[in-house]
């Protein structure tokens, strides 16, 4: 299945009907156009495509949008504290743009390190993939993957904020700062990557 955010609305779309707020059996293309549109001009906050096969339906969907990739971060300490990012008063994890040529590896680290200040960050394994739909200015739709990457740093703390990009502040946190701090100032698809990440961790 895959998930994907809308405003911090949720749209699901995945082979069987899954108990949300609203679902709508895929039958073609304008299913997906409805979709969105009761996702960004009403109150419904998520909402089920499902249907089969989902490959296909997952093609008809991305040809909506221009598709921009991104690659972060959830960078963690030997005590197990997070590495996080203040940006526009929100709480985020280290991402940003993959350039041309760049492998999404090369990247999350090239944007940490930026955004960060941190050095010799290491790469351990891939996480997974968020994704979240923007329009720019000029009115273009844009589906925004975003590849996480698990990073390990145990070394001299040398992190500083990009003030350039924006970012305010850089902050290591625990897990109960994470629960009483960050998630109630941070985005959807960011809750989703750490619990994912914490899930991982436990099993």
């Amino acid at each position: 299945m895959y998930k994907v955010f809308v405003n911090e609305k949720k749209l699901l779309i995945s082979k069987n009907s899954e108990n949300l707020e609203k679902t709508l059996k895929y039958e073609s293309f304008t299913t997906l156009e409805i979709a969105l549109d009761l996702l960004q001009n009403t109150s419904t906050s998520e909402l089920n495509v499902f249907g089969e096969p989902i490959d296909e339906i997952w093609s008809e969907f991305k040809k909506l949008f221009r598709i921009i990739e991104a690659a972060g971060g959830i960078v963690n300490k030997p005590n197990g504290d997070i590495l996080f990012i203040k940006r526009l008063g929100k709480w985020d994890l280290p991402k940003g743009k993959m350039e041309k040529g760049e492998s999404r590896e090369e990247s999350a680290v090239r944007e940490i390190e930026e955004e960060t200040g941190l050095t010799h960050v290491e790469l351990k394994d891939f996480i997974n993939t968020t994704y979240h739909i923007y329009t720019e200015r000029n009115g273009d739709r844009v589906l925004k993957y975003t590849h996480w990457f698990e990073m390990f740093f145990d070394g001299e703390d040398t992190s500083k904020p990009q003030i350039e990009e924006g970012i305010t502040e850089v902050a290591w946190k625990n897990t109960d700062q994470i629960t009483d701090e960050v998630f109630p100032s941070t985005f959807k698809n960011i809750k989703l990557i750490i619990k994912e990440f914490w899930d991982s961790k436990s099993k």
